[in-house]
């Protein structure tokens, strides 16, 4: 697993950033319910009456003055959004940076398959998305505690495992991307990533469709990466 820990070693400052960015936006945003009890309760009946726009954000199954609703529209906002920038980032990265970076050589002179150098890669981009989003979950869980307010383990756990989920699939799909690219395809990353979450909001993706998607971005990465002159 020597490309693995390589992976993990190399990504862990920019993941302690993104842990420490999104758990504390998640945490504010929960700090500032008490607060903000009253004003909740009247958006919740403005809300109700805007249609279409409730329905994307859930608004029409979830009380927005309730916290459990507040809750899952900030954790949707902050987690969902940063969550999926941190992951399609990462991923776009992992199979380009090599020739962006002047690191081939570092592959190159062990004797590991290329497949073998796509599969710990791919591994590695899941467990920093999975050490992110536990991390996130601990630092929610406490913020919800410390106001006081009780913990519905089932509606939280649901929706951190939903966008674990999405971020996921999303760094499947980037990480396919990455193989064709030379470089790092930063911008790119972003722009799958902040299209993935309007088209989240506007539509509701279905399970299936981003599995099949996610599927075939690492379907293309192990295809692609073995032929690529490094």
């Amino acid at each position: 697993m020597t490309v693995f820990w390589h992976e993990i070693k190399r990504g862990r400052r920019a993941l302690i950033i993104w842990t420490a960015a999104i758990a504390a936006m998640l945490a504010i945003s929960v700090f500032v319910y008490p607060q903000m009890r009253e004003q909740m309760e009247g958006m919740n009946e403005m809300f109700a009456d805007m249609g279409a726009f409730t329905a994307a954000f859930g608004m029409d199954k979830l009380n927005f003055g309730e916290f459990k609703g507040y809750f899952a529209v900030e954790c949707g906002n902050v987690l969902g959004l940063g969550g999926a920038m941190f992951a399609a980032v990462l991923g776009i990265a992992m199979l380009g940076k090599e020739q962006k970076d002047n690191t081939a050589d570092f592959l190159l002179t062990h004797p590991i398959k290329r497949s073998r150098i796509v599969l710990e890669k791919l591994l590695s981009v899941y467990a920093q998305i999975l050490v992110l989003n536990i991390a996130v979950a601990v630092f929610a869980a406490l913020s919800i505690l410390a106001i006081g307010e009780k913990l519905e383990i089932k509606l939280f756990l649901l929706l951190f495992a939903a966008y674990t989920l999405m971020q996921l699939e999303l760094a499947s799909i980037c990480f396919g991307i990455s193989a064709f690219l030379s470089s790092s395809g930063f911008g790119i990353g972003i722009g799958i990533a902040l299209l993935a979450y309007f088209l989240n909001i506007l539509s509701n993706i279905y399970l299936a469709s981003g599995m099949l998607l996610a599927l075939a971005g690492v379907i293309a990465a192990f295809l692609k990466y073995p032929k690529k002159d490094l």
